[in-house]
């Protein structure tokens, strides 16, 4: 796993959510609740911006037909039958990184 540093976002307490690139992804940082996640940051029903969405009971808003999305695993609420892809984030020293794993390893874990 590769893990990218995320500049100019502060580690605080207030709630966000902020389109960023970690390596080839854009990805959703979200803080939310003492806790930071990230999301993929595109809708796969439309291709709806889910930076422009909220939180709401640990889930990801969808802006356009407000579908949820569970901030730790992607998974969508009852009923959707889809998911977006989740990615861990670590703090080091106040500083945010998102990690993405390799092609490579996603390969492995495809036949794991």
């Amino acid at each position: 796993m590769r893990w990218y540093k995320i500049p100019g976002i502060q580690n605080t307490d207030q709630p966000f959510i902020k389109k960023v690139k970690a390596g080839n992804k854009t990805v959703c940082l979200i803080g939310y609740e003492g806790s930071f996640y990230a999301l993929s940051a595109v809708c796969p029903h439309a291709g709806a911006d889910l930076s422009n969405g909220w939180c709401n009971n640990q889930k990801l808003i969808c802006p356009f037909h407000r579908y949820s999305y569970d901030l730790r695993t992607g998974k969508g609420s009852g009923g959707q039958n889809d998911y977006i892809s989740s990615f861990p984030v670590k703090v080091k020293d106040d500083i945010i990184y998102i990690g993405i794993n390799t092609f490579w390893e996603r390969i492995k874990q495809a036949f794991k």
